[in-house]
């Protein structure tokens, strides 16, 4: 059964898509609810895993790793893909797609030199496109 959701929950979900570490405490003050409340909806947001994990937004750049690079992928392998992207550090994202190629898989490197040692090891999974992103106009946008 789907959760219904009202415009409060919808609130809470966007401040805690902002900032995940925010405190209660403030997201009472911000949706002007009791803190008992909030806390309340957050539970029953995370049981029914509408709100599935939280986590920290990393500076790539500064961990040196500010190449980004989705590369489409055509492949018989599928397993034996999974199984490599897995233990890629490379890797970020690994998507099943429809068309063409049948996946899509962003990466992170330091240099173009990296992404071309990343892809000599793709090669014998099946024939790749690589597209470099220039520049991160949107990401991790807040959805609701």
């Amino acid at each position: 059964m789907e959760y219904p959701m009202d415009e409060t929950d919808k609130q809470i979900m966007q401040l805690l898509q902002r900032n995940a570490r925010m405190p209660v405490s403030q997201i009472s003050k911000e949706i002007s609810m009791s803190q008992p409340s909030v806390k309340e909806r957050i539970i029953k947001l995370e049981e029914r895993n509408i709100i599935s994990g939280y986590t920290a937004a990393l500076n790539l750049n500064k961990l040196n790793r500010g190449t980004t690079t989705f590369i489409l992928l055509k492949t018989e392998y599928c397993q034996e893909l999974v199984d490599f992207c897995e233990q890629a550090w490379e890797v970020t994202d690994l998507f099943r797609i429809s068309g063409e190629y049948n996946y899509l898989i962003k990466v992170q490197t330091a240099s173009i030199g990296e992404l071309a040692e990343f892809q000599d090891s793709l090669m014998k999974l099946g024939p790749s496109k690589s597209h470099i992103s220039l520049k991160n106009i949107l990401e991790n946008r807040i959805l609701l």
